[in-house]
């Protein structure tokens, strides 16, 4: 069996880099919006490993027959788990979520209603070979030549060196569910954990830890939910607040967070309150801690020192995350600029 590395990440940029400060060039790539899956076939197994701790094996059957049976050779491959439906074709996120379910009959049946792809875009191991240490370029060649004649339900990505048809990609692929285009470095090899590979999203997202929430003004149900992200030094920050739900939304979410609540050795929940400021100072700022153990991904404008500088907005739940890799490194850092030039 293969041993399953982190995957390599991606660091947000705010558009189609420039292919003349890039030694060596870019590969791009449209962005998929799944469940990021490293799969390992040694020839006798298949394992599903996932971005965070949770493998992704026992959720994905049929990914895991489809692999044994269509794979021409031990490998470990790249790549994203994705849920299509409807005509048109559409990627869809709700129906890829509800498949992390405990219950192995749900599973199974979920498996054939609604199956999944598994979409490959490195290859990090052929054979008894690592190829983590190959230039990008060569790992892409191999992939081609593994599983470019695969059938479904394991695709290959498409791959242009062209920045003008990535922009156009860009564009286009919105439409069918996906969320931007990725550019890999040509030379570079495999980097577990690290950000090397560039995204260009349609809107800046961040994948955030739920850690507390506030009643609503009314007294009814969540009025806003308190996310953080982890620091260099290793603590879960607050960096900002997410509201904007429905009454009906509000009362649902009391509910759901319930097992999260964090609480004594009593029983009772734990509150805090949060920073005042000259606009939160007759404002009741407390509220329920709960335990950092559910990940949300929300749309944000910039930052402001290391806090989100508006309220953000909830997008989805993240079943597939680890709390944990929810750091300050995802986020784009905006470049300082010098205001008097904006007022020149």
């Amino acid at each position: 069996m293969y041993e399953i590395p982190t995957p390599m990440l991606a660091k947000a940029v705010a558009g189609i880099p420039d292919l003349a400060k890039t030694p060596g060039g870019l590969s791009f790539e449209p962005k998929w919006d799944g469940f990021r899956a490293i799969v390992s076939w040694d020839g006798t197994e298949v394992v599903i490993g996932s971005r965070g701790a949770k493998p992704l094996t026992r959720y994905f059957p049929e990914l895991v027959d489809a692999c044994a049976r269509l794979l021409p050779e031990p490998c470990l491959l790249d790549g994203e788990i994705v849920v299509a439906a409807g005509d048109p074709a559409h990627l869809q996120w709700d129906a890829l979520s509800a498949r992390i379910h405990p219950a192995a009959s749900r599973v199974a049946l979920l498996s054939e209603q609604t199956p999944a792809m598994f979409i490959a875009f490195d290859l990090l191991a052929r054979g008894s070979r690592d190829l983590q240490t190959e230039p990008f370029a060569v790992r892409r060649a191999e992939l081609e030549d593994l599983v470019g004649g695969v059938p479904h339900p394991v695709h290959l990505t498409r791959t242009t060196t062209d920045a003008a048809l990535a922009a156009r990609w860009l564009a286009e692929f919105e439409g069918a569910g996906l969320d931007g285009v990725v550019a890999k470095p040509l030379g570079q090899p495999y980097a577990p954990g690290k950000r090397t590979m560039l995204k260009i999203k349609h809107a800046r997202t961040a994948d955030v830890v739920a850690i507390g929430y506030r009643i609503h003004k009314s007294g009814q149900g969540v009025g806003s939910l308190l996310v953080g992200l982890y620091g260099a030094d290793g603590e879960l920050h607050g960096v900002g607040g997410v509201a904007a739900f429905s009454d009906a939304r509000r009362r649902e979410l009391i509910v759901e967070l319930a097992p999260l609540v964090a609480r004594d050795d009593d029983g009772d929940a734990l509150t805090g309150e949060s920073e005042r400021s000259r606009f939160t100072a007759s404002k009741d700022v407390s509220f329920v801690r709960l335990r950092p153990e559910r990940v949300l991904e929300v749309r944000y404008d910039q930052l402001e020192g290391h806090r989100f500088r508006h309220t953000v907005q909830f997008t989805r739940w993240r079943p597939d995350r680890d709390p944990r890799s929810c750091t300050f490194g995802q986020l784009e850092m905006v470049p300082a600029y010098d205001l008097a030039d904006v007022l020149d």
